[in-house]
């Protein structure tokens, strides 16, 4: 799961993604990581955090890393949080970019629409709970979607 600066929407995907698999006892990898080096080393923003706690998903062990091009090799498939975040990615992976392997992480629950999900940095905690809920029906379609076929994800 790849956001810009891996504090606020990817923490939280790979922490709901992670439980889900855990729950369906799949023997996936699932990391994070951010596009824009703002925030390395640092935990999940304190609202990601929080709402992560409140449905039972512990992500204070995280912290924020950059994506690399070399991630492209490692993983069998990379969400990207937004369009813009797809596109850093493309930039950062130059020639080894793999379209196969990276989509944009909403496509699997919206089909054909190329949604973004919310970047909530800029607001309130409702904006949190908001794309808690967005992204943890992105995760169960992406189940449905993989569940027989890739082993490493970068949500």
């Amino acid at each position: 799961m790849v956001c810009l600066g891996n504090i606020c929407r990817s923490p939280i995907a790979e922490g709901v993604m992670k439980s889900i698999v855990a729950e369906n006892k799949l023997q996936w990898t699932v990391d994070s990581a951010g596009t824009e080096s703002f925030h390395i080393g640092e935990a999940p923003h304190r609202y990601s955090l929080q709402v992560c706690k409140e449905n039972g998903i512990d992500i204070s062990d995280q912290r924020a890393a950059k994506f690399y091009h070399s991630q492209m090799l490692e993983y069998d498939k990379i969400y990207a949080m937004a369009t813009d975040v797809y596109e850093n990615i493309k930039e950062i992976c130059g020639t080894k970019f793999d379209e196969t392997k990276v989509q944009l992480f909403l496509n699997d629950l919206y089909r054909g629409e190329n949604r973004s999900v919310k970047d909530p940095w800029y607001g309130d905690l409702q904006g949190y709970y908001e794309v808690f809920d967005e992204i943890t029906k992105g995760c169960e379609a992406i189940l449905v979607k993989n569940e027989h076929h890739a082993t490493s994800i970068l949500p």
